[in-house]
């Protein structure tokens, strides 16, 4: 394979639930069995909403939906009933359209990238054991930073341990807090439809491009700036 210079690298950033795992709905369901837990319905489109930032947000963004304040103590109520519901419907979670493809791709052509989610590995590991990835593809969770999407900490953690400036990453997500936090991180974001978020939204909080899902972004890497070198030249 031919050599390339390091200014010609691009790394890629992956969002998890939602961009290559089809995870969004199952955890939408999970955050509703919670609330209820502690007599707070929502309906599950406000849910939705909120799916891509980290857990405290989100809980805080959702209860400010009732008005009603919540204890310390129904707030962890509320964050472990949803670790366990979200466990219970690991078997329905599928991975994407294109997943494999795309990062076999991008191993095959020695392309930096990594997984940044703002869950916590508890609950990541059900998606993470569905992908295909060489054991050196960093995973960065909520785990390993102080603050989760839409703040920039997990991409910037993951562009740390791939040795990559933010300025030669390309930071793909399927949720308004995913493109936030590529802003803020001062990086370009590419955007996928497959976490229920339309083109206008996506486009409006920094995606400079927008695909279907991992398969559409795999067929126009080109778009996006990455060159491929054949094989043999």
């Amino acid at each position: 394979m031919t050599a390339r210079s390091d200014s010609d690298v691009l790394a890629f950033l992956f969002d998890l639930d939602g961009t290559l795992v089809d995870s969004v709905y199952q955890h939408v369901l999970a955050w509703r069995e919670a609330t209820q837990v502690v007599g707070i319905e929502l309906p599950v489109w406000r849910i939705h909403r909120q799916i891509g930032m980290s857990g405290g947000l989100m809980l805080h963004a959702l209860l400010r939906e009732t008005g009603r304040p919540v204890s310390k103590e129904d707030a962890q109520r509320i964050q472990l009933v949803h670790r366990e519901a979200f466990a219970r419907q690991a078997p329905s979670l599928r991975v994407l359209p294109g997943t494999h493809d795309l990062l076999a791709t991008l191993a095959h052509h020695h392309i930096p990238h990594a997984i940044a989610t703002s869950g916590r590995m508890e609950n990541a590991r059900h998606a993470l054991q569905l992908l295909k990835f060489d054991r050196d593809v960093p995973v960065v969770t909520r785990d390993d930073v102080r603050f989760a999407k839409p703040d920039p900490d997990l991409f910037l953690e993951a562009g740390k341990r791939l040795n990559m400036p933010m300025s030669r990453c390309v930071i793909v997500g399927d949720s308004v807090w995913d493109l936030l936090a590529a802003r803020r991180a001062s990086a370009l974001s590419v955007g996928l439809l497959s976490g229920g978020y339309g083109q206008d939204e996506l486009e409006r909080a920094g995606a400079y491009r927008v695909y279907q899902d991992p398969a559409d972004l795999l067929k126009h890497l080109d778009e996006v700036g990455l060159r491929l070198i054949p094989d043999g030249r």
